[in-house]
């Protein structure tokens, strides 16, 4: 038995934290139906979507329990009545795209506001709702958007696991055949006192020539044959390595699911952008230079003759997909101190939030 039919619970959740989803899951055990809404600013620079899909991963399976989202850029002024009726509005329309899903149209009015603000009361009364005040002191879970904002390290364990995938700076290096990619991340990740994550492609590698045997016990590297899908299976399973690694804020990686992208135009000849199509943005890719590093045959490679192609494949690829990326050039000591350099200016960036919008200080009617 619930004690409420439809159960509102709004704010920004930027980003979402344990206070938050010990919010969300008040409101859904007392009520039969509890629709869960994110209103972000444009000022604010963690995407709406991303908010709402770690919302819905972790809140997965809630009977009646429902995540959207939407933008509400209007001025913040608790004392104007004006003010608040452009937000209602916002709040509104969200419950009535809530019924629409539901094929209920009249179903959109709630009769409970869930929240852990005062201004919880307001937006019950203008909604004929009552309100329910959950945890106002923060007692249950002390954390507040704004200090996960502040410091998100210190604040990590108030984070859930799809927030912290989706939070968690990551660092990849890549680079083509035999320049050091493997060497560099991994004496990265043990200098940042971070995880690693390997190189998929090669493990794919050796599993589709055994394969390939299973068919010709005579068959060879050389002759094997390379499909785009062959790639959106690299893809695909170094993105589940990596989310599967993620523990602290930083993640180390050998290549990541966008770098297939690159190695599948290497083998097939052709740019296949649907290979990584939900690839990460990391906070920085360390690209290796192939100048000065030795070309070392271990039975598996064959591209050093396409060693310097594909360095300015990827220096043209990572400028026009827009995210930062460094060259690492020099012996392997100077590359790692290059790449400490990099990362920790990149960890900082990372983590550096726009500020929401704040409240008026001077109020009108």
């Amino acid at each position: 038995m619930t004690d409420f039919d439809h159960a509102l619970v709004l704010g920004k959740f930027y980003p979402p934290h344990a206070g938050h989803h010990h919010l969300i899951r008040t409101a859904a055990a007392r009520s039969r139906r509890t629709t869960v809404t994110v209103l972000a600013s444009g000022a604010e620079s963690i995407p709406v979507a991303d908010r709402v899909a770690w919302l819905r991963a972790e809140h997965a399976g809630t009977p009646g329990l429902v995540v959207l989202g939407d933008v509400d850029d209007h001025e913040m002024d608790f004392h104007s009545d004006t003010v608040w009726e452009l937000h209602m509005g916002v709040a509104r329309a969200v419950l009535a795209r809530r019924a629409i899903l539901d094929g209920d149209p009249a179903s959109a009015p709630v009769d409970a506001v869930f929240s852990s603000e005062h201004y919880g009361d307001e937006m019950a009364k203008r909604l004929g709702a009552r309100h329910v005040l959950v945890d106002l002191d923060r007692d249950a879970f002390p954390v507040s958007g704004t200090a996960v904002r502040a410091d998100p390290r210190r604040q990590w364990s108030h984070l859930a696991r799809a927030t912290r995938v989706g939070l968690c700076a990551r660092i990849v290096v890549l680079g083509a055949e035999s320049t050091g990619t493997t060497t560099l991340s991994r004496d990265l990740a043990t200098a940042l006192d971070a995880p690693w994550v390997p190189e998929y492609g090669r493990e794919h590698t050796e599993l589709k020539l055994a394969a390939a045997r299973a068919f010709d016990p005579r068959a060879t590297v050389d002759g094997l044959v390379w499909t785009v899908g062959d790639f959106q299976d690299v893809a695909r399973r170094q993105r589940e390595l990596a989310d599967a690694a993620v523990d602290g804020p930083v993640l180390v990686c050998d290549n990541d699911s966008w770098a297939a992208t690159v190695w599948g135009h290497r083998y097939l000849g052709a740019p296949h952008p649907d290979i990584a199509p939900d690839a990460h943005r990391p906070a920085l890719y360390l690209l290796t230079d192939h100048v000065g590093v030795p070309f070392e045959q271990d039975g598996w490679r064959d591209g050093e003759h396409l060693r310097g192609w594909m360095t300015a494949e990827f220096q043209t690829r990572l400028t026009a997909r827009g995210v930062p990326w460094r060259l690492v050039t020099g012996s392997p000591d100077e590359r790692l101190r290059q790449a400490l350099t990099a990362s920790a200016e990149a960890i900082s960036a990372h983590f550096r939030f726009a500020d929401p919008l704040a409240p008026q200080t001077v109020t009108t009617t």
